[in-house]
């Protein structure tokens, strides 16, 4: 057994002096008395019979007044070792500490990573080799003075995320033996007997299993394989299952991931959803709540917050309507300032933070901070349990570069140091019975079929200041492709696109229908099931009024809704009665398609046609009106012309990957756009057709898409896209002077006319070997995507690598069928009938 350094001997107070936990040679640092007395006055009236109050509380009393008479340095020293002797005693007789013995976790913090999500390092990925093996999953009992017994260790492998049982006999955990194993779910009993492995599926991660009221457990999986759209890393959604394992499926369906889940007092999931639509990715990861049949996907805390960028691992804390949190970072670990949030006062913004530890974290927080600001918090929290609405174990930084123990922290100001040993502990849980919460009955019924939304009234809600009652007239239901590939070259807009999506933004759009809206506000229409969804607002000419920045999914046979448009959540509906609500007095709308089936919009074949048909006589190379705006359909490195200037000269105005805050109705999208504007009026002889008008303004609606999926066929190639090789860019920059590799210059080269490329405007003589040299790379580049057309253009076929992550994407997806079609039928199916 690992030496156990620091249980109680060791231990250190935070508060109860006011130095760092570091810092144990001042001695002389001034006694925080205000924190102390605090606890000894609440734990003594809480616990009047297993707390030592009374004689406690008079102990304290000696030791002010003793502080008040001391003369010299060498009695302050004295009494700062006595005062720090009976400050753990105070804090580690607290009753709620040693009722019973904590289980918790022994292992190497995470190598850190691209974002704080990526702890799973799963084989054949990007950062496999990033995981590292040895740890223990051990229990240690306070009240038999810091004993510590193993329950399992495993040498090369990675024990995390236990969660007790309600009746405290079992334990669920996640485990992987070695580098070439994955995470698995694993069940054992508290006295370390009976192992045993629930889930076994290959090349996938098994993480942050929970117990569920009704002995099933939801845990998060890579199980329908996909990756963040900012990089290149692999993602989890939320899964559950059968307590032997048997029907697996899925219950959240957001295109990024869903973890940390913990089961709430009343029976509902709460997670953290990094997720995001149409805005940065850098904050767009907050704490939601879900039923445990997947239905009913709700924000809880944080969606429209910059600082902190993440709020992760949320606890609610019982008869209260407070939580306990980790503020944290985007290009961080999943570490930060442990942060206590009533949501009674707001769910953004700092408002609700009751308090953060350590305190001054909570001058971080900023509505329009940086993503990453709580990267600066030096004394980082991880792992948070709450005892109480007062006292709370988790882990931290013990002030030895990045060693984590386990601490005890309350709301009065006290941080106490309970055990740590080599290399760290995480995932502090009391090995106790506890509260089994009610089971909410399951809503959807496994058909993949379709669901119910309603819409109570559309101008409720904020930011819809300005929005006359009865102009919205239609509601455009709209899907968001998640990643299931990428590329090692990235296009840089708001951030990395691997490979190049669009200008700024990350995702592909796909439309699945309009609906009609009711002059009273109301709409109800049915939906397909297991889509990750978005809604916009449009009036009589399908323009965009407001429009939702952020997903749902409706599972099948649910009948769910919402109040308004960014309704409060915290405030009641106005009262309306259904039988007055026009949409609920017929059946829910079928979704009316936009021009042909639905289809994830394609810039080339959607909206270059109008152009082709409509501009390029005028707007194209070597002709004035080109010089102003070139609407030519010429293949650059990665864009064609039109789109690339339409962007660059700032004919639209877009949010693409916008800021975290809610955007005011109106102020971005075809309403707000300069190329609407001229085409909306009379533009020399230009005349387009109502479809030809809805084209273009539909898709700055959607945020001015490009390319319609994330597969490529030059994944290793510039920004993900490029026909040409880098050796070529590389020479052909030699040749030309013009760096196409720089986002400024990526669209200086036409591969459809390699001789109007930009970048041999500087020859003069087209004689010029050097010219000569130049074209034929670019005449190359149109000779390879004739042969190999790119993404965007008719018989695209992805590379290899690209197609077989889409074969392992459809067999997943059959296994989940097949084990939705047991659920209907009464049967259990399990990972070994797959293996």
């Amino acid at each position: 057994m690992l030496k156990q350094i620091g249980t109680i001997l060791f231990a250190i107070v935070l508060c109860a002096f006011s130095i760092h936990a570091a810092d144990t040679t001042n001695a002389a640092a001034v006694p925080n008395f205000d924190s102390l007395r605090m606890v000894i006055q609440d734990l003594g009236s809480t616990f009047p019979l297993e707390y030592e109050g009374v004689t406690l509380s008079n102990e304290f009393k000696g030791l002010e007044s003793e502080y008040r008479h001391i003369q010299n340095q060498a009695d302050r020293d004295a009494f700062a070792q006595k005062y720090e002797a009976f400050s753990r005693r105070v804090l580690l007789s607290n009753p709620l500490l040693i009722k019973n013995p904590v289980l918790f976790v022994v292992r190497r913090q995470y190598k850190p990573d691209h974002h704080n999500t990526e702890t799973m390092f799963q084989t054949g990925e990007i950062n496999t080799k990033s995981f590292q093996g040895g740890g223990a999953l051990k229990v240690i009992d306070f009240k038999k003075g810091g004993d510590v017994r193993t329950l399992l260790a495993v040498e090369k492998g990675v024990i995390r995320d236990p969660d007790v049982h309600f009746d405290g006999r079992k334990i669920l955990f996640s485990m992987r033996k070695d580098i070439d194993d994955n995470y698995h779910i694993y069940e054992i009993n508290s006295d370390g007997t009976g192992l045993r492995q629930i889930t076994s599926a290959k090349g996938v991660f098994d993480i942050d299993p929970i117990y569920l009221p009704d002995e099933s457990i939801v845990f998060s999986s890579s199980r329908e394989p996909k990756f963040c759209m900012c990089n290149r890393h692999i993602m989890g959604n939320l899964f559950r299952m059968d307590s032997d394992g048997a029907n697996i499926h899925q219950i959240s369906k957001n295109t990024l991931h869903d973890g940390h889940g913990w089961l709430m007092s009343d029976g509902r999931i709460m997670y953290d959803r990094w997720e995001y639509v149409d805005r940065n990715f850098g904050d767009a990861q907050g704490l939601w709540t879900v039923n445990p049949d997947g239905t009913q996907h709700l924000i809880y805390w944080k969606n429209n917050t910059g600082s902190p960028g993440v709020a992760l691992d949320g606890h609610d804390i019982p008869e209260t309507q407070q939580l306990l949190c980790v503020f944290s970072s985007c290009h961080d670990r999943p570490w930060g300032a442990l942060a206590l949030v009533d949501r009674r006062l707001g769910l953004d913004g700092r408002p609700p933070v009751v308090r953060t530890w350590p305190a001054d974290a909570v001058n971080l927080i900023n509505v329009n901070g940086s993503f990453d600001a709580f990267r600066k918090v030096k004394l980082k929290f991880e792992d948070p349990y709450p005892l109480s609405s007062k006292y709370f174990i988790c882990s931290r930084m013990t002030g030895k570069g990045e060693e984590m123990g386990l601490y005890l922290v309350d709301i009065f100001g006290n941080e106490i140091l309970l055990h740590v040993e080599e290399p760290a502990c995480f995932d502090p849980v009391p090995l106790a019975p506890r509260h089994r919460p009610p089971v909410i009955p399951s809503k959807r019924d496994y058909e993949n079929k379709e669901g119910v939304l309603f819409v109570q009234n559309v101008y409720l809600g904020t930011h819809m200041e300005g929005v006359k009652p009865d102009t919205v007239k239609f509601l455009r239901v709209i899907e968001s492709g998640e990643k299931r590939s990428w590329s090692h070259p990235c296009w840089f807009g708001q951030g990395a696109e691997a490979p190049g999506m669009n200008w700024h933004d990350f995702g592909n759009k796909k439309i699945l229908g309009t609906v009609p809206v009711e002059d009273d506000g109301s709409a109800c229409f049915s939906v397909p099931s297991d889509r990750f969804i978005f809604f916009q607002l449009l009036d009589k000419n399908y323009m965009m009024i407001q429009s939702m920045r952020s997903g749902m999914v409706v599972q099948s046979g649910e009948r769910t809704g919402c109040i308004g448009c960014h309704d409060e959540r915290r405030s009641a509906p106005p009262l309306a009665k259904a039988d007055t609500l026009k949409a609920l007095k017929r059946e829910p709308s079928r979704l009316e398609g936009w021009n042909g089936p639905p289809r994830f919009f394609n810039y080339i074949t959607e909206v270059q046609p109008v152009f082709d048909k409509h501009c390029v006589s005028c707007h194209d190379f070597d002709k004035p009106d080109g010089k102003v705006l070139n609407l030519s359909r010429d293949r650059g490195m990665i864009f064609n012309v039109s789109y690339h200037e339409l962007w660059t000269k700032k004919q639209i105005k877009v949010v693409g990957a916008g800021p975290a805050e809610i955007q005011q109705a109106y102020s971005w999208g075809s309403h707000a756009s300069r190329l609407v504007g001229v085409l909306a009026k009379e533009h020399g002889e230009v005349k387009l057709t109502r479809e030809e008008k809805d084209r273009i303004i539909t898709w700055v609606d959607l945020n001015a898409p490009y390319y319609p999926e994330f597969d490529t066929n030059f994944p290793n190639n510039l920004y993900g896209r490029a026909p040409l090789s880098g050796q070529q860019v590389k020479r052909l920059f030699e040749l030309t002077g013009v760096n196409c590799d720089e986002r400024k210059h990526a669209m200086d080269v036409c591969f459809d006319r390699p001789e109007v490329s930009p970048c041999l405007d500087k020859f003069s003589d087209r004689n010029d070997p050097v010219y000569k040299e130049a074209l034929a790379i670019i005449a190359e580049g149109k000779k390879i995507l004739t042969e190999n057309p790119s993404a965007e253009m008719a018989n695209f076929k992805p590379c290899e690598d690209h197609q077989k992550r889409q074969d392992k994407y459809t067999v997943r997806l059959a296994i989940e069928q097949r084990n939705r079609e047991a659920i209907r039928t009464g049967k259990k199916l399990y990972d070994k009938d797959i293996n």
